[in-house]
């Protein structure tokens, strides 16, 4: 995980954010990382995370089974081209069944799938290279946006 979220914070612009105890989020985000791209530093008001690792098990997110020490999931957003090549089907026509508790395996997301989100559960030898691709490739579509809505910035 920590590989995943250093990969992360490499990216020029890219903000990871770590909620802890005593930091203000809520208790049900500690422990979990949300990457955005944020130049400035700042929560963008405007945008979702491109990326995220979660710990644990939320209330209509438990496919994954992450409640058990040791596992956990990274989920990124990406393109429509890319989720039909990682996943074999489009993001709204998602009809296979899928083991989401799998290791090491890109799958649709368990509940944003049909939104262009795939999942990892605990990447490893097979998934990681591609895992950090992926979030490369986001966190860029997120600098675009960002330059859409506001301009190219400084030169």
């Amino acid at each position: 995980m920590e590989q995943i979220i250093a990969a992360v914070r490499r990216l020029d612009g890219a903000l990871v954010l770590a909620p802890r105890p005593g930091d203000g989020f809520p208790e049900e985000a500690w422990g979990d990382s949300f990457f955005y791209y944020a130049p400035d530093g700042r929560i963008p008001a405007n945008a979702q995370p491109y990326g995220t690792v979660v710990t644990r098990d939320r209330p209509g997110d438990t496919a994954s089974d992450l409640d058990p020490p040791g596992r956990w999931r990274v989920n990124v957003h990406v393109d429509r081209e890319t989720f039909r090549r990682l996943t074999g089907e489009e993001p709204r026509g998602l009809v296979r069944p899928r083991d989401h508790t799998a290791t090491d395996s890109v799958l649709p997301h368990p509940v944003y799938g049909p939104l262009g989100w795939v999942c990892v559960v605990n990447p490893g030898e097979a998934t990681t290279e591609t895992v950090v691709r992926l979030l490369r490739d986001a966190h860029d579509a997120a600098r675009a946006r960002f330059a859409r809505r506001h301009g190219p910035g400084p030169a």
